[in-house]
């Protein structure tokens, strides 16, 4: 008889919770599954440690692991000694910024200047196509305004690091993905809040140069330094660069945990229908990316570079400038929710592109299409 492997083992612990979870919530016993619930999510993400073509999903079962204990133990992740944990959220944005700055040089941006139609396609279509999708949804939605928002600010926020990994996993352009990412999150301090105005002035008061510097303490600040910081020591900050992934894992996880606590009672009370509007508006970034980047005759590996581009925007910088609104709790719901959720639809979507080929004539369009040197 064949040994069970441990990695086996973690799915069959994980199917046993899960299913032990579904009697305890037919039961009524909902605040009693805490434990369990936290161990199913724990016990998958093992799991998938074993198998290479599921890894990409541990990050996401750890974000869920998270977001059960901070649904099930909020206090813990609201207040430690007098101190709100929401006030490392700025600091954790910056870090993460400061990072994705030391990976950095200015010959990354010789692609715009080169052969800059990817990147300006990719631009455009971020900027246009998710604060728009998120306008709509928030005037369908009927949610209170400060939480409807926050789907606005969602779609008004750039894209992520977690669009890179994507993009990479996806067999996407990643120089391409790198590139959009760095241009929106560099004019993200004069475009976010002005879009803001214009889209989310009706639900919330949005004072425009407020917000500007909050984005631009949190994003130019902290690339800069990075910037500056791999001009000085160069070869000497690879450690730097094989950290910092990790770190900024981390520093996302810990955003959506805090965030999550100390919206809880927001979510309890409307929670099923923001994660649908998310949902929505992440899929509608996939597709309507996609469809814009080929309607414009993109190559194939370009167009599911924008897709992933748009649909996953960076929910830390999202929460990052809800905090310092001061509506954390309110606003920076959609964020929260946004973040796990890109994270499952992401790893579905680059599952599938991995595995269908790129077609062959469209390698002669991608030589001439943001290729970065």
């Amino acid at each position: 008889m064949k040994k069970l492997n441990k990695y086996t083992v973690a799915f069959g612990l994980a199917a046993l919770l899960f299913l032990i979870c579904l009697v305890m919530l037919f039961l009524g016993k909902t605040s009693e599954m805490g434990p369990l619930f936290i161990g199913f999510f724990a016990a998958l993400a093992f799991g998938f440690s074993g198998y290479k073509v599921l890894k990409g999903y541990i990050f996401t079962a750890m974000i869920f692991v998270g977001v059960s204990l901070a649904m099930f133990y909020p206090n813990y992740f609201i207040e430690i000694a007098g101190f709100k944990l929401t006030g490392l959220i700025i600091p954790l944005i910056q870090i993460i910024m400061f990072g994705m700055g030391t990976s950095m040089s200015l010959k990354d941006f010789a692609a715009v200047v080169k052969t800059p139609r990817g990147v300006i396609v990719g631009v455009i279509a971020q900027l246009a196509i998710m604060p728009i999708v998120g306008f709509i949804l928030a005037n369908v939605s009927g949610l209170p305004p400060e939480i409807a928002a926050g789907i606005v600010l969602i779609g008004c926020s750039p894209s992520g690091v977690a669009s890179n990994v994507m993009a990479y996993l996806a067999n996407a352009n990643l120089a391409l993905s790198i590139t959009i990412t760095s241009i929106a999150t560099l004019i993200a301090p004069f475009v976010t809040p002005l879009l803001m105005k214009f889209l989310a002035g009706e639900f919330v008061e949005i004072d425009v140069l407020t917000m500007m510097w909050s984005i631009v303490k949190m994003i130019i600040l902290p690339i800069g330094l990075g910037l500056l910081f791999n001009r000085l020591l160069g070869k000497r900050t690879q450690w730097l660069d094989k950290a910092m992934p990790l770190v900024s894992m981390a520093g996302i996880g810990l955003i959506i945990v805090v965030i999550t606590a100390a919206g809880r009672d927001s979510l309890l009370d409307i929670g099923g229908i923001l994660i649908a509007l998310v949902l929505i508006h992440n899929l509608f970034g996939y597709f309507l990316g996609y469809g814009f980047a080929r309607l414009v005759k993109m190559p194939e590996r370009d167009a599911r570079t924008i897709a992933i581009e748009v649909g996953m925007q960076n929910g830390g910088l999202a929460s990052g400038i809800a905090n310092s609104l001061g509506k954390i709790a309110t606003m920076g719901l959609a964020p929260a929710v946004f973040g796990p959720l890109m994270n499952i639809t992401g790893s579905i979507l680059a599952s599938y592109w991995h595995k269908k080929p790129i077609p062959t004539e469209d390698f002669g369009a991608i030589a001439d299409n943001s290729k970065i040197e």
